[in-house]
């Protein structure tokens, strides 16, 4: 049992787990066409997710010439390449299955609105990192100036 869940493991992508239900994304899709392979993208809104671990898929609802299209993704797939959130959506459902109905304007999430301090106190805390950084690197960089000074 073991074997099996090492190569899961390896098999599984950390960085594409980063979206949820209620979100428009774009999903880069790895497309074979005999001996070329080309990037299509597929935009469209999250409805569903299922599953678990390597198995794990996510389902993406597009409007396609007036017609509803839905598409399931693996979401540990080789094919799929990224999964690039447009606009994160604000909903209370886990399953997104009454938009089917839905028509027009009836069939929009609200868009989740991050709050202006949260935004405010994360770019805070990337300044005083970048700040930090750039006087160690000064600090690192003025001696070396000195000895340079020394030798002349």
């Amino acid at each position: 049992m073991n074997e099996i869940q090492a190569i899961e493991a390896s098999q599984m992508k950390p960085e594409l787990d980063q979206f949820k239900v209620g979100d428009t994304v774009k999903v880069h899709f790895k497309i074979v066409e005999g001996k070329t392979e080309r990037v299509q993208i597929y935009e469209g809104l999250v409805i569903a997710m299922k599953n678990s671990k390597i198995g794990k898929t996510f389902t993406v609802r597009k409007i396609s010439y007036g017609v509803g299209v839905e598409r399931v993704f693996p979401i540990h797939s080789p094919r799929v390449v990224k999964v690039e959130v447009v606009r994160p959506g604000k909903v209370r459902r886990a399953k997104l299955y009454y938009i089917r109905e839905k028509i027009g304007k009836g069939a929009k999430i609200k868009e989740l609105i991050v709050k202006k301090s949260a935004i405010a106190a994360s770019a805070k805390a990337a300044a005083v990192k970048t700040a930090a950084v750039k006087t160690a690197a000064v600090k690192n960089a003025q001696p070396a100036v000195a000895e340079q000074k020394k030798e002349v």
